[in-house]
């Protein structure tokens, strides 16, 4: 079991090691991150990412409050930075929507994941039951069979 954390833990750092050069809201896009969700088998795996993903919604929420409480500052104030008041409320009215979109696309992201991973946990447990049964069938045979002679 502690193998398995380890390798989760690994898998990742790795992912984020991987991404730390881009802006966040580019992270949820990256072909790495893309392959490293297909590739994701166990559930260990599916939970890694499923953390992966509500820490990059929660601080892409955080990063879109702040455009927003900015952008509330360039209406509000908009007499004091001139000819470029518009610009900088346009600008910021389009980071904030990016970072939303992130939110939106990293949600959706976790929420795939963490059904990914009760998936893979009910099949191994539909799995070992059908295990159990089967030898315990197969048990009970034998003991007929030895009965019987």
């Amino acid at each position: 079991m502690k193998t398995k954390k380890l390798i989760a833990i690994i898998f990742v750092l790795g992912l984020l090691v991987s991404c730390a050069p881009m802006s966040p809201y580019e992270a949820v896009q990256s072909p790495v991150l893309r392959k490293a969700a297909q590739s994701a088998r166990t559930r260990s795996d599916h939970e890694a990412l499923t953390i992966y993903f509500e820490t990059l919604a929660r601080d892409m929420q955080a990063k879109a409050e702040e455009q927003r409480k900015l952008l509330e500052h360039y209406q509000a104030k908009s007499y004091l930075y001139g000819r470029q008041a518009q610009d900088q409320q346009s600008h910021t009215w389009a980071l904030m929507r990016k970072y939303e979109q992130a939110v939106e696309e990293s949600l959706t992201a976790e929420a795939l994941h963490r059904r990914k991973a009760a998936e893979v946990s009910s099949v191994r447990n539909d799995n070992a039951a059908a295990n159990a049964k089967y030898k315990s069938h197969a048990d009970n045979k034998a003991d007929n069979n030895e009965r019987l002679r």
